[in-house]
């Protein structure tokens, strides 16, 4: 009996956190925010960390119609970035970019929110992980 109240319960915390993830179907310009951060060297060293840490902006701003990412105001970073390439496609939100020697790809669930993010220079590698809300639409 106790078994199937614990399978219950985890399929009602799972079915309750799926229910609460946003839907960025159709949207085109949402709030991105970085949970986790991951940087590891070529030597095999790795440090996980917050974003501050790994100096990264704890949020950022998707355009996918102007193809930018921007940090926010908020952050005083004055950080952007034009994205080469944007790809909707099952599902899944593709964008990648090349800045200053570092080249990087988002990978977003369209139907969750859900955020990876991989950032690669000569020697090092992120990986990030988070989620994304769509943002208010503009009049």
């Amino acid at each position: 009996m106790m078994p199937t109240r614990i399978a219950l319960a985890a399929m009602t915390v799972l079915l309750s956190a799926e229910a609460l993830a946003d839907d960025l179907t159709g949207k085109d310009r949402f709030l991105c925010s970085a949970q986790t951060a991951t940087a590891c060297s070529e030597d095999g060293q790795c440090f996980t960390g917050t974003v501050y840490e790994l100096n990264m902006p704890q949020f950022v701003e998707v355009d996918l119609k102007t193809k930018r990412v921007t940090t926010t105001q908020a952050s005083g970073l004055n950080r952007a970035t034009d994205l080469k390439s944007v790809l909707r496609q099952d599902d899944t939100i593709a964008l990648q970019g090349s800045e200053y020697g570092k080249t990087f790809s988002f990978v977003i669930s369209e139907t969750t929110g859900y955020l990876t993010v991989a950032v690669a220079t000569d020697g090092w590698t992120m990986s990030v992980f988070g989620s994304c809300t769509p943002m208010p639409e503009t009049k």
